[in-house]
């Protein structure tokens, strides 16, 4: 007898719940993969960058695109394309790297995130906060998904940078950054 098919609970996704769509209301730093919109809380992101000369760092996984020196200090660079699965793709004049800054294991981690294009700052109210779908295990893991925000006819994924990496990913990445 199979089982039957798994949902996120309300623990592992707060915007299961009316009031765990309130907590996740809020402002985003909307940008673009692909032809995919993503946001990120404003509140961990601490500035953004023009592309600039990323030193790639050996033995690392294929998504650590290497590490940049922002005024004096060695940030490790996450290509969101790579770790969420699609191709590469060639820098344009819109590419850019947003530096964000959260914790992890008591421990700040910041890094800088590669991505397509930068869209906007939007405030995005509880009413417009669903669920992330269940999309079955074929689907992998989405954890990291917070919730999907409707803003006029866009979809747009609420991302929880802190879960995107995985704790040995996570502290690769630190390790690649030289450490905090």
């Amino acid at each position: 007898m199979s089982s039957p098919p798994t949902t996120r609970d309300a623990a592992a996704d707060p915007a299961a719940t009316p009031h765990g769509a309130a907590t996740l209301a809020g402002k985003y730093m909307t940008f673009k993969l692909a032809d995919e919109e993503y946001g990120l809380p404003i509140l961990i992101v601490r500035e953004i960058i023009g592309l600039m000369d990323i030193k790639h760092v050996p033995c690392t996984s294929e998504f650590i695109s290497g590490v940049i020196n922002l005024r004096g200090r060695v940030i490790p660079v996450v290509d969101l394309r790579l770790k969420f699965g699609m191709p590469g793709a060639e820098a344009t004049d819109q590419t850019v790297i947003i530096v964000v800054q959260y914790q992890r294991a008591g421990q700040d981690v910041t890094m800088g995130i590669l991505v397509d294009e930068v869209l906007e700052v939007l405030s995005i109210p509880a009413d417009q906060i669903e669920p992330t779908p269940p999309l079955g295990e074929a689907a992998g893991d989405t954890q990291f998904i917070l919730g999907v925000g409707k803003a006029e006819k866009r979809v747009i994924f609420l991302l929880d940078i802190g879960r995107i990496l995985t704790a040995d990913e996570a502290l690769a990445t630190l390790e690649a950054g030289g450490g905090e």
